[in-house]
């Protein structure tokens, strides 16, 4: 297995132009480093991409990367570079790791955007190197910027940051470093969800040491998702029984909602779903499940309370409305 440690920089329209529909960031350049499962540096890439769709350069972007677009316009197309990047990638196993989690999308967003193939028909799944350094070194939930990190693990800063190579060549120290002193970490994968799963066949339900988390395929609308029994399910992941709810779903936002229900051997367990809005303007749900303490689970009754009198003011103020 071999681990591809890619970064992007990206432009976005400036001041005076519109967004593109369906390209809100055209990528500028990539550069990766390959890893293998020895923790040994085995190949590197980097690449300039002529831009198609912005053709100047956004203020803050040019600012923050030190690129000029008489630089970029020597680069080759999106297409081509893509393919060379993939053809990189392929040639053993690997998976992809960036730091955080919007490098993926926007690059199978750019790929969509012209027509490409898709790297996967389903969720893809990927080291998020930035959450990892927070689980290994860290309280787990924080999540800090990569010059932070790699000043925490005192590694040497040789080459400037924000750029793509550069700041891949880093995120593979760092990556380097949780292979070596807490390998355990790479359990905690994540999964890019810009192609939900296409059925329920492809449905993601993945256990961690803490929790579980289940990505649902595609539904018409919220209510539809919310009407679904495997979504809106409670089961305790250590002893697979289906569980009463001591608090039925509810929501304060309309996009996150929780649930509270208890398993007799194992106590208190807290779900949580996200409803997500998938490219082609359908839903799909992204839900966690975990064992809390009574404390936690006191703190998720005030919660639902408080939902309770919210609900009830709104439809006092509709009441009045009409």
């Amino acid at each position: 297995m071999n681990y591809i440690v890619f970064d992007l920089e990206w432009n976005q329209y400036s001041t005076g132009s519109q967004e593109v529909e369906g390209l809100p960031f055209e990528i500028i350049e990539i550069g990766a480093i390959k890893l293998n499962d020895r923790a040994v540096m085995i190949g590197e890439f980097s690449r300039l991409v002529k831009p198609n769709v912005y053709l100047e350069l956004n203020q803050i972007t040019s600012r923050l990367i030190h690129l000029q677009m008489q630089e970029l316009l020597r680069g080759e197309p999106f297409v081509q570079v893509a393919d060379c990047f993939l053809e990189w990638c392929r040639e053993e196993e690997s998976i992809f790791c960036s730091w955080g989690s919007m490098d993926l999308t926007e690059f199978q967003r750019n790929m969509a955007y012209y027509h490409m193939t898709p790297l996967s028909d389903g969720p893809l799944p990927f080291l998020d190197v930035q959450k990892l350094f927070s689980l290994a070194f860290e309280d787990g939930k924080s999540r800090k910027a990569l010059e932070y990190a790699v000043d925490w693990l005192g590694l040497e800063k040789d080459i400037p940051f924000h750029r793509a190579f550069s700041d891949a060549y880093y995120t593979a120290q760092i990556l380097v470093q949780i292979m070596t002193r807490k390998p355990e970490t790479l359990r905690n994968v994540s999964y890019d969800v810009f192609h939900p799963p296409g059925s329920r066949g492809q449905e993601v339900k993945v256990a961690f040491d803490d929790y579980v988390k289940y990505i649902s395929r595609e539904f018409d609308n919220k209510m539809a998702a919310l009407s679904d029994r495997e979504v809106i399910s409670s089961k305790c992941y250590l002893c697979h029984r289906n569980l009463k709810k001591r608090l039925k779903w509810f929501t304060i936002n309309g996009r996150h909602y929780y649930c509270l229900a208890h398993c007799e051997k194992h106590g208190y367990l807290k779900g949580k779903i996200r409803i997500q809005k998938a490219q082609d303007g359908r839903v799909y749900v992204v839900k966690t499940t975990k064992l809390v303490t009574d404390k936690e689970a006191e703190d998720l009754r005030q919660r639902s309370e408080r939902a309770r009198v919210l609900q009830k003011q709104g439809k006092k103020k509709d009441n009045r409305k009409q």
